[in-house]
């Protein structure tokens, strides 16, 4: 991030929470100009190691973007999984079975499989 950036928000941010990859989220102290009625308060998100924005939870997603004025709760269903950035390109991505990178075999076919011949 830039020299710039952390001057801006040392003297205009404020701290407004921290998710739990380390992100910290920060909004103006007041709004553009001065004018509260006018203009909405700028809002960003410093970034723990690289710069990825699907490291942003969805709670924090929707402050970021004024889809609410203050982070939503986690959901507390049991069904709800935690939050994972996008892996693509990373060691932790998904590779199917039948993929080079998995050893390039897969499982033979079942038998319920009927070509389309025209």
């Amino acid at each position: 991030m830039s020299f710039a950036t952390r001057l801006y928000t040392m003297r205009n941010g404020e701290l407004v929470g921290e998710d739990a990859f380390g992100n910290r989220y920060y909004q103006e102290k007041r709004s553009a100009l001065g004018r509260e009625g006018l203009y909405r308060r700028k809002r960003w998100v410093f970034y723990k190691g690289k710069a990825e924005g699907s490291k942003v939870p969805a709670e924090w997603h929707a402050w970021l973007h004024h889809t609410s004025d203050a982070p939503l709760a986690t959901p507390a269903a049991e069904w709800a999984q935690p939050h994972q950035p996008n892996l693509t390109g990373t060691l932790g991505a998904y590779v199917p079975d039948g993929d080079e990178r998995a050893g390039g075999r897969r499982a033979a076919a079942t038998g319920d499989y009927q070509p389309w011949r025209p």
